[in-house]
């Protein structure tokens, strides 16, 4: 790793020069959170124990990355209890074929997810001509094929338990894609939210670039059904999150996030919803 920063509950903003790719946090004292490229994962667990899971798998081409980052938080040789995946994005799930060779660990996801993580079903082809900047336009070119994790992937509880975290529960956040999940604990108010909401606009370039922080709706370009991504953001407002992990962009707390998503929740159809896009539904205005 490249460096590690740390925040608190004061955290306020980081300067956009301090952070990147290969930059790791800790959120809390029990997550850690690593940016792969233009994605993060998560380790939740305390570094001086082994019962830990990671969320997320990142980038392909990325498992030797993150291998070495759980060993220099967790030691040499450990390895998670499972993987939790919001979703099967490629940038979400680019590295959990090698991951679960070299760990033998299982991988949780929702029922919805499941048609896309055992070669059933690929994702509905990304969409270049979706109102955004450059990463939309260039948004073709990212793959939509499923992968197979076989009998590895396992199915979330269905009463809201996240396995080997008890004081966490998930939750369905669909829109982004029908089985995306997000992950609260009630005790700090934390959230995992994945892509159901982010913290920087990842369709323009110049801004996952400088990873300038705002609160965002989900990715333009791959996000298919807006009317459950607006009813999925007002979901996860109304748990008043006092620290949040997205899926992109950097880590966020206080009140930078309860007004961000708050507002993000009382007007999505302005600030998140695209004018036009292929899967633009203007009845979701």
């Amino acid at each position: 790793m490249d460096h590690e920063m740390t925040y608190g509950s004061d955290y306020k903003y980081i300067p956009a020069t301090s952070i990147g790719s290969g930059v790791g946090m800790n959120v809390l004292p029990d997550v850690y959170c690593y940016t792969i490229q233009i994605v993060n994962i998560c380790l939740v667990g305390h570094p001086d124990g082994s019962d830990f899971v990671l969320v997320d798998t990142g980038m392909p081409n990325s498992a030797n990355e993150i291998i070495s980052v759980v060993e220099d938080r967790f030691g040499i040789n450990s390895r998670p209890r499972a993987i939790l995946l919001t979703h099967g994005h490629f940038d979400h799930v680019g590295s959990i074929i090698e991951l679960v060779n070299h760990w033998n660990i299982p991988v949780y996801a929702h029922e919805l997810e499941l048609p896309y993580l055992t070669g059933k079903r690929s994702y509905p082809k990304p969409d270049p001509t979706v109102e955004g900047g450059m990463v939309a336009k260039l948004s073709s070119l990212f793959p939509n094929e499923p992968i197979d994790l076989g009998s590895h992937v396992k199915l979330l509880p269905s009463n809201g338990n996240v396995p080997f975290l008890p004081e966490f529960r998930w939750i369905h956040t669909p829109g982004h894609t029908p089985g995306h999940v997000s992950f609260f604990r009630e005790t700090d108010r934390l959230l995992i939210a994945g892509d159901a909401f982010i913290t920087v606009r990842q369709d323009a370039l110049l801004k996952v670039i400088s990873q300038e922080q705002e609160i965002s709706g989900p990715p333009r370009y791959f996000t298919t059904d807006w009317g459950q991504a607006w009813e999925s953001v007002k979901k996860l407002a109304a748990l008043n999150p006092e620290e949040a992990v997205t899926g992109h962009g950097l880590p966020i707390s206080g009140p930078l996030l309860t007004n961000g998503l708050q507002k993000l929740a009382a007007e999505f159809n302005h600030l998140a919803i695209p004018d036009y896009g292929r899967y633009v539904n203007k009845n979701s205005h």
